[in-house]
């Protein structure tokens, strides 16, 4: 098991993708009664940000997501507020493995003073490839008005990466679209490990 900041800078992808899943399962995954951002109803609920502000998830997530970004990655970016802190790992994972990544952040609604601006960041070169990322894919709109936004600013914009997938529709929202999306995990994956770690589950 992976417990010290030393281990999860030398450990393997394997052993990397294992702990981020555990600790998803302690710490993102609730059983009971919710109602999602989308609207819809859940028997079951991930809250991201438990993983991805601490501080050995964002290392875990940021060498696990660079790893899988297509080679002509420019920049990585994400919509306000989930995707924060991904970016943010993933930019800094980068300058340690010498190839730094700007990030962007897209806001929801326009800067209310200055530039009024969506995007927050360095200004890149028209066309520059930029990947999307998200925490919890549900329905796909938020990651969908990411690249919308950034597409408008004049980049281009054919992936989107997420941590988990809840497989309600956003694989498919993106696929209509003609944009190549990957999910570290699967809610399935998720759920079968909780099983495996809950005491509840195993009541």
């Amino acid at each position: 098991m992976l417990e010290s900041a030393a281990s999860f800078i030398t450990a393997s992808v394997p052993e990397l993708q294992q702990a981020l899943l555990d600790l998803f399962c302690k710490v993102a995954y609730k059983t009971g009664d919710f109602t999602l951002s989308s609207g819809q109803k859940s028997t079951y609920y991930i809250n991201g940000k438990p993983v991805t502000l601490d501080p050995l998830g964002a290392l875990a997530i940021g060498k696990l997501i660079l790893k899988r970004l297509p080679p002509d990655t420019q920049a990585v970016a994400g919509l306000t507020l989930g995707a924060d802190p991904i970016v943010s790992a993933v930019s800094v994972v980068s300058a340690f493995e010498n190839c730094p990544l700007p990030g962007i952040i897209i806001r929801k609604e326009p800067k209310g003073h200055g530039t009024q601006a969506y995007l927050e960041g360095p200004q890149l070169a028209a066309g520059s490839s930029v990947v999307v990322l998200e925490d919890v894919v549900t329905t796909g709109a938020s990651a969908l008005k990411a690249v919308e936004r950034l597409q408008k600013a004049g980049y281009t914009v054919n992936h989107i990466l997420a941590l988990v997938d809840r497989e309600q529709g956003g694989q498919e929202l993106y696929a209509e679209h003609k944009l190549t999306f990957q999910t570290i995990f699967t809610i399935q994956d998720i759920q079968a490990r909780w099983a495996e770690l809950s005491p509840e589950a195993n009541a």
